[in-house]
């Protein structure tokens, strides 16, 4: 045997069983010839199926033969039966736990994995997760974004006053829906993806108007910051350094002290707390600096997080921008701040575009332009963070 898995060929064994070995794998084959065709049956890759093994299986094909039935065609009916039965058994909840699991180690943190449960325990299990996943369609898909929820003391659709949370749930039934098919357990006509339920609901961009706006319009960012800068607190002083950095929440709350180069005006922010998981260097405006050096009046311990909570222990929760907006009754979400100083970018000055992405750090999505693209355009970008500082009455 050992030395048949070194060639490459098909060496039979006797009564139509072969061994076809295509070094370094090989595997089992049964021939047979029905109606004049001949066919080969797949048995198993070796050694995973001993030779023992082997002829049992091809002792079962050659009964079926005797009884004038295709081997190949018997095989695909009871695969066939098998995957109905697991659809039948598999809910949509074991899917959706099935799909959480393998995806969980991919997943940036365990945060992102609870809030996959969280939307879908909320807003799709109570309706659907008890069902076989085989019989979710388009009208149980479009329940679940069209539900009742309270909303400024009326019941209105999910879809219509919560947007954001129902386009999230969607995308996330229709990866569970894709996760299913992908293992026989439905078919692949996936009923939650936007291309078929668009002929059911309203587009994002006609129902987001009704509920609240993310991002504040770019022309009232200035009136905002000086509202900001009346404000007291590390909530409000992290705020401001988040506006004028166009930085994500996390990477303005987990900062160390470690990652400032103040005297260089540059801000590194290690890998293993970016998106993209790529380190990047943020250019540090005589605003953002202003910020910082408050900071650094009132903090002990500059070893330190840049915005520790009571205990010293860990950084400011990542509601308390959020809380501080709601206090100035702004119906605004912080991570809007990014699409807010996008817009301006866009819009109102004459900066390219890739280094507005670039301080955004934002994949590059061209994979050919991505492997070119060396640099992060640093001296570039110290101009256009001076622009947006100066615009925002820094």
């Amino acid at each position: 045997m050992t030395a048949l898995l070194k060639r490459a060929g098909r060496f039979p064994d006797g009564q139509g069983l072969y061994l076809d070995s295509r070094p370094p794998r090989a595997s089992w084959v049964f021939r047979y010839t029905l109606s004049g065709r001949a066919r080969w049956m797949g048995l198993g890759r070796y050694p995973e199926i001993s030779l023992k093994a082997a002829r049992e299986k091809a002792f079962e094909a050659r009964r079926l033969l005797d009884q004038r039935s295709d081997p190949i065609a018997v095989r695909d009916a009871e695969r066939a039966e098998q995957q109905r039965r697991d659809a039948e058994v598999l809910t949509f909840q074991d899917c959706a736990e099935g799909y959480i699991a393998a995806h969980r180690d991919s997943w940036a943190n365990e945060k992102h994995a609870a809030q996959w449960a969280s939307t879908l325990t909320t807003y799709a299990y109570p309706l659907i997760g008890h069902l076989p996943v085989s019989e979710i369609d388009v009208p149980l898909v479009t329940r679940v974004l069209n539900q009742d929820v309270k909303w400024k003391g009326k019941t209105q659709p999910l879809w219509s006053v919560k947007n954001e949370t129902a386009s999230r749930v969607r995308g996330r039934i229709e990866s569970v829906l894709a996760w299913a098919a992908s293992r026989n357990l439905r078919s692949w006509d996936n009923p939650a993806s936007w291309a078929i339920l668009r002929h059911q609901l309203p587009p994002r961009s006609r129902v987001a108007r009704r509920g609240h706006h993310t991002a504040l319009p770019y022309d009232e960012v200035s009136k905002f910051m000086q509202l900001l800068k009346n404000e007291e607190g590390a909530a409000a002083l992290a705020l401001q350094l988040t506006i004028f950095t166009a930085a994500r929440t996390s990477e303005i709350l987990k900062a160390t002290w470690d990652e400032f180069d103040i005297a260089n005006k540059v801000w590194t922010v290690p890998a293993s707390r970016m998106k993209a998981k790529r380190e990047h260097r943020v250019p540090l405006s005589d605003a953002a600096i202003a910020v910082l050096e408050k900071l650094v009046a009132n903090t002990s311990d500059r070893a330190n997080w840049v915005f520790p909570n009571a205990t010293g222990k860990k950084p400011l929760s990542n509601m308390v921008m959020l809380m501080l907006l709601r206090r100035m009754k702004l119906s605004v979400t912080v991570h809007g701040f990014r699409s807010t100083f996008r817009d301006w970018a866009a819009e109102a000055t004459s900066h390219p575009s890739d280094i507005a992405e670039m301080a955004l750090a934002h994949t590059i999505k061209n994979k050919v332009e991505a492997a070119y693209r060396r640099g992060d355009l640093f001296t570039k970008r110290i101009a256009l963070m001076d622009d947006w500082a100066a615009y925002c009455g820094g």
